[in-house]
């Protein structure tokens, strides 16, 4: 677990994805805002409950069963990413009629993750532990899933207590 010659590496990745996600929250109230939403009743709200549960399982993984895990996650917001957000964009922006301000945070990270993507992959590529490697794709699994329940909730009003 945790190679010696992996710490450098895995700290740099850490150290620079919080200095790049920091603050986002804003980018995406502000989006929130430009949809016509209440960005501060988000704010101040509870998550809908597979984020809670995407949460404390997350925290569970890393603390109780390998650390690594965390990894699954990055899998999964920076896949789905890549993959998805530019798209989801311009199909929520034509459905629902929304200008452009209102999916700036979408549009921006499914431009600018293709870095993270290619950066994360060859982190992953450096992970020989079995263990290690079982653990972040156990997790992103699991994150997959509950990833899924939180986009089939979008439009509910899932940050209000249930």
């Amino acid at each position: 677990m945790l190679a010696a010659a992996f710490l450098p590496l895995t700290k740099q990745y850490v150290a620079q994805s919080l200095n790049e996600e920091y603050g986002h929250q804003e980018w995406i109230l502000n989006d929130i805002r430009a949809c016509g939403g209440d960005p501060e009743a988000v704010r101040n709200g509870m998550p809908g409950l597979p984020i809670e549960m995407m949460i404390a399982y997350l925290y569970y993984r890393i603390e109780r069963v390998n650390p690594m895990s965390i990894f699954g996650m990055v899998l999964v917001l920076e896949g789905t990413s890549v993959s998805i957000a530019t798209a989801v964009a311009a199909q929520l922006e034509n459905t629902l009629a929304l200008p452009e301000q209102a999916t700036t945070y979408l549009r921006s990270h499914g431009e600018l993750d293709q870095g993270h993507l290619q950066f994360f992959a060859s982190l992953m590529d450096s992970i020989t532990d079995k263990c290690d490697q079982e653990a972040i794709i156990h997790t992103a699994r699991r994150i997959y899933h509950l990833y899924g329940q939180m986009l089939d909730q979008l439009g509910d009003n899932a940050h209000e207590s249930a």
